[in-house]
């Protein structure tokens, strides 16, 4: 009975002894287990904590580096453009300069040709007063009555159309003298006809010394003007009063 109980006491002895260690080492699995899976699981949240910061750093450096380029671009576009409107300026200056030159010699250019112009008209065109008639403001007035006459008018844009003769006027009818000239003259200028192709059917004394009446027509038209004209001392004829005919009665 003795040695029965003692074999049961021993064996459960290294039963507790069985089942301790069988703890032990299943704890210390767990406890291996754990630390592994934790450990695992902290280098993962570490690369994936890692990663972001390194991606938001490279993102934050793009950004600066790119405005930095910017800047710098800018600077360069700034410098070119304060090169390119420096020469600009210049050029501007010299053009203004050779543009002022340009100009006086425009102005000298213009004021030579207008000597040149109205000496060439003083000397070629005889008949500048006549042309002037032809874009003289005409006025209707009131007529004598005459039953021949279509209209007439006056104009105070009329003036005397210039003298060779000095001293004492006096009217001469002789055809080609000075005086008949100069009549004719003033007449082509009140009827705005060219006198070189103005046709005088008539011409006499007005009622007064200084003062005619002549009858013209343009050339072969048949359209005829009774031009009255007055002498200014000094001056020459003047026409006064222009009739236009509804028929030449000095025909």
């Amino acid at each position: 009975m003795g040695s029965r109980f003692n074999r049961r006491d021993q064996k459960r002895k290294v039963n507790k002894i069985y089942n301790i260690a069988i703890t032990v080492v299943s704890i210390l699995i767990v406890i291996v287990a754990v630390s592994i899976f934790l450990s695992d699981d902290g280098t993962d949240t570490e690369k994936a904590t890692t990663e972001p910061k390194q991606t938001v750093e490279k993102n934050e450096k793009k950004k600066v580096d790119k405005p930095a380029g910017k800047e710098e671009d800018t600077d360069l576009t700034k410098e070119d453009e304060d090169e390119d409107s420096k020469a600009t300026e210049e050029g501007t200056e010299e053009n203004t300069e050779d543009g002022t030159d340009t100009d006086a010699n425009t102005d000298t250019n213009i004021d030579t040709n207008k000597d040149t112009n109205k000496d060439t008209n003083k000397d070629t065109n005889p008949d500048t007063d006549t042309e002037k008639a032809e874009d003289a403001e005409l006025v209707e007035v009131e007529g004598s009555g005459d039953g021949n006459v279509a209209t007439t008018y006056k104009s105070e844009s009329w003036k005397p159309v210039g003298t060779e003769q000095s001293g004492e006027h006096t009217t001469s009818f002789q055809r080609n003298s000075v005086d008949w000239n100069e009549m004719s003259k003033a007449i082509a200028h009140g009827a705005g006809i060219d006198q070189g192709n103005m046709r005088l059917w008539w011409l006499q004394n007005g009622g007064s010394p200084n003062t005619a009446i002549g009858t013209v027509s343009d050339g072969d038209n048949p359209k005829t003007f009774r031009v009255y004209i007055e002498w200014v001392d000094g001056s020459g004829w003047k026409p006064v009063k222009v009739e236009e005919l509804k028929t030449n009665d000095k025909k």
